[in-house]
């Protein structure tokens, strides 16, 4: 993350600060790590003092990430309507950095119930995409990410 942003996020957390102390005076730093840390979407992170969004949607550029070696198996979560692109083309970013990729079926379905009520659920061969050069990255516990996931890795199963 290039300083210029950093700096921002760091001015933007200080005005939060001193702002919400007036709302919440208990709110301090050990109230946001806890409100983080028991978010179930798991979207930020406190380093050195910073809070971080994970993935970088609203940032320009690729917020780079260390490879690492997936679980066997993974999981995505998508509307219905999308399968035919999905079954043409594979899983895209589609205006967001990474695909994002669920580590168990009850993730991927409620990330899938945000644009459709009965999601269709894929299964994301990963293991031998990683063998075959596709790379991944953690998000976090719960979540993967990869530049692109092709059709040969899919199963839909439900």
């Amino acid at each position: 993350m290039g300083s210029n942003l950093m700096n921002m996020v760091l001015l933007i957390c200080k005005t939060l600060m001193n702002h919400m102390h007036h709302f919440q005076p208990k709110l301090n730093e050990m109230k946001i790590r806890e409100i983080i840390h028991s978010s179930n979407k798991k979207r930020f992170e406190i380093k050195n003092g910073r809070i971080c969004a994970l993935y970088g949607h609203s940032v320009p550029g690729i917020i780079k990430r260390r490879e690492a070696v997936p679980p066997k198996i993974l999981y995505h979560g998508t509307a219905h309507r999308f399968l035919p692109s999905i079954q043409k083309e594979g899983l895209l970013p589609m205006g967001r950095q990474y695909v994002h990729l669920s580590a168990d079926i009850p993730m991927a379905e409620s990330v899938g119930k945000r644009r459709d009520d009965n999601p269709a659920i894929l299964q994301v061969n990963a293991s031998p995409a990683y063998k075959d050069g596709i790379q991944f990255y953690i998000g976090n516990e719960e979540v993967w990410l990869c530049d692109h996931v092709p059709v040969k890795y899919l199963k839909q199963i439900k």
